[in-house]
Order: C-alpha cells, then structure tokens, then sequence
C-alpha cells in the first residue's frame, strides 16, 4: 500500500479547494439549502472547465481517466466545503454505470456531456418501506410493447429537477435480483416529482411513476445485470462518500479547535481545560484515522484490488466520526452551535444525513460482517 500523495495530489487538492473558496462559500451553500435544482451554475462550471467533472469517466469518453484515489481528493474537498453538487450521482454512480454496462450508442450519447457538466444524471434507487437490498426495488417495469412501462415511486432521489436523465432500478422478473437499469427522462409523460426535505437540505425529491414508457434502447446493459452493475457502482460510491465525510468532519474540526482557542470563560480560553482539548484530541484520532482507512480503500479500488469489505468499513467508519465529531463540536461550541445563525449546525445535520445515504448504518454493518464471517476474511484481510 502506497499513500504517499504525489505533488500533482497536492496541485489538485488546491485546484479544488480554490474553486469551492470561490464558487461555493458558506453564503451560497446556505443560499442552496432546499433549492429546487440545488446546483449552483458557477461551481459547476467551473469544475467542468477545470475537467474535475468528469475525473473517473475515461479518456476516450471525454473525461479525466483519473482513479478513485484522485476522486478522493475531489470528494474529501467538496465534503469540507459542503459543496452542492451532484458530482457523485452524476459523474460517479450514473456515469459509472455507463461505463460498465451502457452501450456504445448511450455512452456515446451521454458520457462526454456528462464529463463536461452539460448534463446531469441522478439515480432512482430506494421506495418508501424498502431496504438497500435487492428486494428493496419493487418498482415495476413490465414489457409493453417493444419497451417497457415503469410503475411505482422512488424517494430519496437527489438533484432529479436539474437531472436530464434518471437512472432507474427497476424490478423485471421475480427473482431477488431481477432488476435492470433504465435512463429515463424526469419530464416524460407519467412522471411526477415531488420536493421533499431531509436532514441535510439538498435538492431531494419523491418521484412517481404511472406507466412511463421506456424503449428497450434505454436498458442499461442486457436484462437482469442491473443489480450487479449497480453493486460494482456503489463501491465506488461509498468509498467517495467517505471521503466527502472526511473532508467535512476536518473542516468541523478545525473551526471549533479555532473557537477554542478564542473563546474565553474564567480569564483564559476555553481549550486551556482539559475536559475540552481532550475532547478535540480524541475527535482527531477518529477523525485522523478515518481518512487513512478512506485513502486505503480508494486506493486499492485504484490498483484494482477487492474492495468487498473495505468500501463499507470506510463509509460505516468515517459516518460514524463525522457524526460523532461534529456533535462534539456543536458541545463546544455550547449553545450558539445549535442555532442556524452558526456554521457548525450545517457540518452536524449534513453527517447525520451521509451517514443515512448511499448504504446505511445497518446494511453497511452486514456487508462488513458477511465478509468477516460468511467469506472468513481477517481482520487485516483486504
């Protein structure tokens, strides 16, 4: 395992953070909060101008052709930034669908839009009383015709008013994993989007189908591989979600050890007691040794190791520290760090929000323990 970053890591690690600096200040990310297309045009432009869209899209398709661990990067800036964007279902999970399964004329199609930011893809994953398995997906797509005709709802789908295409799970048989993937468009007939609010106040919506019609030409990959498609997706997924988490709960971090420093009760600053720097050591340790595992998994993803149980035990992991971190800055911070006229309440509500996102704490949990019991990989295992 190498995690040394190399001086071009650095040049992009502060190519991102400029960016974020300028486009996406804590101004704009409250001034996004609920949005309805919760993109802000000025970041995204410029992260497609800068090619940081499209960092993991290959080459021959308009993108960087970079690697998870430079993804990384990107992702654990954009995390300390809190920066609006739909980078991940766009650019990661939609386009890495495509790029494992999609056919010459969809890739074609919609990758190089999709690297430059010209067009914006989301996933259409998780129903109401549904789990992240399998047999979550009940949504129906049934033959009709040469197509098909979606039928059910979806919640929890991110940026869908600012998305050109949803990409959709959809049951087409009976058993567990007869699920295909299909791109569809948000504004077709039968299609109702409905703005929802979570924890974290991103573009969010529920969104209904009534008999949508798609062509076979929309199936991503051939019938009943979208299941499969989606897992080998979502480790990529999980791996940069971790590394926004590490991002953000550094950044809570570093404000709240500055308030410590600042803020005075008894005629010295409140980080002189021990009870307070003891509490800022132990949220660096978590916070320290979280990024490493993040690093590590994203980096053997990048040298095309098995990630099975890495990808999940960073996200639990690191979840697990930006929350925890971020409530005990908020403790720090004593009472104003609960008010919305304060910071620190933005890095709190959006960790509790990731922790719930792409893989819970549950499902994270069982993946984690299949691959320790079921498979007898150790503990040091990868």
């Amino acid at each position: 395992m190498d995690l040394d970053f190399t001086e071009e890591h650095g040049i992009l690690r502060d190519m991102v953070r400029a960016l974020c600096m300028e486009h996406a200040p804590v101004e704009v990310v409250r001034a996004f909060e609920n949005d309805e297309r919760g993109v802000p045009d000025g970041l995204w432009k410029q992260l497609g101008e800068q090619g940081l869209v499209g960092i993991l899209i290959p080459e021959a398709h308009g993108g960087g052709g970079q690697t998870t661990l430079e993804a990384a990067i990107l992702h654990e800036e954009l995390g300390r930034a809190l920066a609006p964007t739909p980078h991940l279902e766009s650019a990661v999970l939609s386009a890495g669908a495509l790029v494992r399964a999609g056919s010459d004329a969809q890739q074609r199609a919609w990758l190089p839009r999709i690297a430059s930011g010209d067009a914006i893809l989301t996933p259409a994953w998780l129903e109401p009383r549904s789990s992240f398995a399998a047999k979550g997906v009940q949504l129906r797509a049934a033959k009709s015709g040469d197509g098909f005709a979606l039928s059910g709802t979806k919640l929890h789908v991110t940026f869908a008013r600012a998305a050109e295409r949803l990409v959709v799970l959809a049951r087409t048989g009976e058993g567990e994993a007869d699920i295909d993937l299909f791109l569809v468009d948000p504004r077709a007939k039968g299609v109702t989007l409905s703005q929802i609010h979570d924890l974290g106040s991103r573009s969010t919506y529920r969104v209904d189908f009534d008999g949508v019609r798609v062509a076979e030409a929309d199936r991503i990959g051939g019938a009943g591989t979208g299941w499969t498609t989606w897992q080998d997706v979502m480790l990529d997924g999980c791996i940069l979600a971790a590394a926004q988490a590490a991002g953000g709960a550094r950044r809570a971090l570093d404000m709240t050890v500055e308030y410590a420093k600042t803020r005075e009760q008894f005629g010295k600053p409140i980080g002189a007691f021990q009870a307070i720097s003891h509490y800022l050591a132990d949220g660096l340790t978590q916070v320290e040794g979280g990024t490493t595992l993040v690093y590590e998994a994203a980096w053997r993803r990048s040298v095309g190791q098995d990630v099975a149980r890495l990808a999940p035990l960073a996200k639990l992991f690191m979840g697990h520290a930006y929350r925890d971190v971020t409530a005990m800055c908020q403790q720090v911070w004593g009472g104003v760090g609960f008010t919305i006229e304060y910071d620190i309440q933005l890095y709190f509500r959006r960790a509790k929000q990731l922790q719930m996102s792409w893989w819970d704490e549950r499902e994270l949990s069982e993946r984690v323990a299949s691959e320790v019991i079921d498979r007898g990989v150790g503990i040091a295992g990868g």
